[in-house]
């Protein structure tokens, strides 16, 4: 069961440029960052509040690393703005399946290692009305760095 927006995935040029106009104009600082050789970014989330579930609302801030990633090729095509959105989850894998059986494609057939250790899929743009839709199983602590 999907229980919160875990994250919105905002894709950019500048990681740093970008940090610097959340944490100016919002206040909003970096809680966790680092490098996804996988997916070819470089990414900063930005702790936005806790949820009841016990886990936290984000912005995922990235920044590609090659011009072969994902992001990179998103942004060549549309510019900086709202790559995706995340919802939170207990079970991925659950949840995936789920999913699938309704006629979603599913863009992983094993959910993936994400951010601060989470396990992570994709489903379909093109069957969630255009929207690049990811479900996120939080790591049971996540590090703050």
């Amino acid at each position: 069961m999907l229980t919160r927006i875990d994250h919105i995935g905002i894709a950019c040029f500048d990681l740093d440029k970008t940090v610097e106009f959340y944490r100016a104009t919002y206040g909003f600082e970096v809680f966790h960052s680092e490098v996804n050789e996988e997916q070819g970014v470089r990414e900063a989330m930005l702790k936005i509040n806790d949820t009841g579930d016990g886990g936290a609302s984000y912005l995922q801030l990235l920044e590609p690393t090659r011009e072969d990633s994902t992001v990179a090729k998103w942004l060549a095509k549309n510019g900086e703005g709202v790559h995706h959105i995340a919802f939170g989850t207990a079970d991925v894998d659950g949840d995936a399946a789920d999913i699938r059986s309704k006629g979603v494609r599913v863009l992983y057939d094993q959910p993936r290692i994400g951010s601060m250790g989470s396990r992570i899929t994709f489903l379909h743009p093109k069957d969630c009305g255009g929207v690049l839709t990811e479900l996120v199983t939080s790591a049971e602590h996540p590090e703050q760095h």
